[in-house]
C-alpha cells in the first residue's frame, strides 16, 4: 500500500515568490516519491501542492470540509481542480481536519494560520511524523516554538528542513521499518 502524505498550511493566495516555488517543489517532491499526496482540498499554497504534484503524476485525495461537490464549491468556495478524488466528510473545517490528519502517515506544514494550527495540534496528539518546511512563515516555522512552550507526552516526531525534497525524505526516514 502506498504512504500517504498530508500538506497543511496556507489556504490563504500565496504571497511571494518563493512560497509559490517551494509549494511546487513540494508538490513535485511528493510525486517523485509516489506517495498519495492528501489535502484539505482547498485553495492558496495547498491548491499550489495539489497541482503540481497531479502535474508532475502523484495521486490527490482532497479531504473536503463538505457535504457533497455543490457545497464544497458554492457554501465553502473551494477548487476540485487539483485533486484527483475528493472525500466529502460533510463535518466542517475542524471535524474535516480530525479525518484528514488520522488518515495521514506523515503530515508536512508549510506555512499556515490558525487553521493549520489545528491540524498541528491533531498531528502531535495523534503522536505523527510532522515536518515542517522551515522560512515558509506561519505554523511552520512556530511549531518548534509551540512543542517547547506546551510540551505533551507524545510520540510525535518533528522534523524541520527548507528544502521540500529532503524534508520529505527526513520525514520518510523516520517511519517504523525505514532503513536508518
Amino acid at each position: 500500500m502506498k504512504l500517504k502524505i498530508g500538506v497543511m498550511g496556507s489556504a490563504d493566495q500565496a504571497g511571494t515568490t518563493t512560497i509559490g516555488e517551494t509549494a511546487r517543489a513540494l508538490g513535485q517532491a511528493i510525486a517523485a516519491r509516489d506517495l498519495v499526496l492528501l489535502s484539505g482540498a482547498t485553495t492558496g499554497v495547498i491548491h499550489l501542492v495539489g497541482k503540481a504534484a497531479r502535474d508532475a503524476g502523484g495521486f490527490h485525495i482532497g479531504i473536503s470540509p463538505a457535504e457533497n461537490q455543490r457545497d464544497h464549491v458554492e457554501r465553502f468556495q473551494l477548487p476540485t481542480d487539483a485533486c484527483d478524488a475528493i472525500v466529502y466528510t460533510g463535518f466542517g473545517l475542524k471535524g474535516r481536519n480530525v479525518v484528514l490528519v488520522r488518515s495521514c502517515d506523515v503530515v508536512v506544514f508549510i506555512a499556515g494560520s490558525i487553521g493549520s494550527l489545528n491540524e498541528f495540534t491533531i498531528a502531535y496528539d495523534e503522536g505523527k511524523i510532522i515536518g515542517c518546511v522551515a522560512g515558509t512563515g506561519g505554523v511552520a516555522d512556530e511549531i518548534k516554538r509551540i512543542a517547547e512552550t506546551f510540551p505533551k507526552k507524545t510520540k510525535a516526531r518533528i522534523v524541520y528542513d527548507d528544502d521540500p525534497a529532503k524534508l520529505i525524505d527526513r520525514c520518510l526516514a523516520e517511519l517504523p521499518g525505514a532503513e536508518q
